[in-house]
């Protein structure tokens, strides 16, 4: 599947289960956690009272400290607040690299994806995951044989986790989103009703906190669809080239030629139009919310 669990959003980029796709271990991330967890003995916190003064979950800090979980930067700034880091938890993160978790055919896309002046994504199978909650991640992972270990499946949805990052507004410049995402992947439910009842939520606040977002469902009933021949993805880097990536069973293609990419142009640009529009995808997601 895509997105960023094997190879890019969906499930795609964190790790399948052969040989190339098998996600590395993270040096950055586990020497970040050592750190953390020296300045939070040396303040005489355990991980219960530091996670209430960050705030964050006991669970997220023990994972942090484990190396197993991406910290974001709200919790890098208030983890040097509460811990008096002076400065270096903040430039030890500056130093993490996002690449374990992530496929190896996906780590080169994620680099295009991670610098994108604008990113369009149309997912016809899950969620992409960049707007994914971490129960969905759970539940999309264990829904595709085999079945990941607890290491593997942390490592996955850290990495899926930690690419939201990409979605903040205050990144310069901030990067312009696009989503089309086919109703029937959340009428699908995975995870059952109260994993979606939050997936559905946390759609609705990225749409409502993004200005940078623009979220379309394509209906149930389109009888004609440009993006028949399944997902992809169109990345802008700052220097307005253009690159492009699809994914399929256990791998992912980077695409790089120009009249590849003229081509997928024409179908992003023709979903746009056969899309609901943002307007209307926002009251039809309501509405679905509102059902459960």
């Amino acid at each position: 599947m895509t997105d960023g669990t094997d190879g890019t959003d969906g499930r795609g980029g964190t790790g399948g289960s052969s040989g190339g796709s098998e996600p590395e271990v993270s040096d950055s991330l586990r020497t970040f956690g050592e750190v953390l967890k020296a300045f939070r003995k040396r303040a005489r916190l355990t991980q219960e009272e530091f996670a209430e003064r960050v705030p964050y979950s006991v669970q997220t800090v023990a994972k942090i400290e484990q190396g197993r979980r991406f910290p974001q930067p709200d919790f890098v700034e208030r983890a040097e607040e509460v811990l008096d880091g002076f400065g270096a938890l903040r430039g030890a993160a500056r130093h993490l690299s996002r690449q374990p978790g992530l496929a190896s055919w996906f780590r080169r896309w994620a680099q295009f994806e991670a610098d994108a002046v604008s990113l369009n994504t149309y997912e016809c199978r899950v969620v992409p995951g960049l707007l994914q909650t971490e129960a969905y991640a759970r539940a999309v992972s264990f829904s595709v044989p085999p079945l990941p270990d607890e290491a593997q499946l942390s490592e996955r949805i850290a990495a899926r986790l930690a690419r939201q990052d990409l979605l903040a507004t205050n990144r310069r410049p901030p990067t312009s989103f696009s989503f089309i995402v086919e109703q029937a992947v959340l009428e699908r439910h995975t995870g059952g009703e109260e994993v979606t009842r939050e997936l559905y939520d946390h759609l609705l606040g990225v749409i409502d906190r993004h200005w940078n977002v623009e979220f379309q469902l394509m209906p149930l009933r389109q009888p004609k669809h440009a993006g028949l021949d399944g997902p992809l993805q169109l990345a802008e880097t700052p220097d307005h080239r253009w690159f492009g990536y699809s994914e399929g069973q256990e791998n992912g293609r980077l695409i790089q030629d120009p009249k590849e990419i003229s081509r997928l142009h024409q179908r992003y640009a023709k979903m746009r139009t056969q899309a609901l529009t943002p307007e209307d995808s926002l009251g039809l997601l309501k509405r679905m919310r509102g059902a459960l």
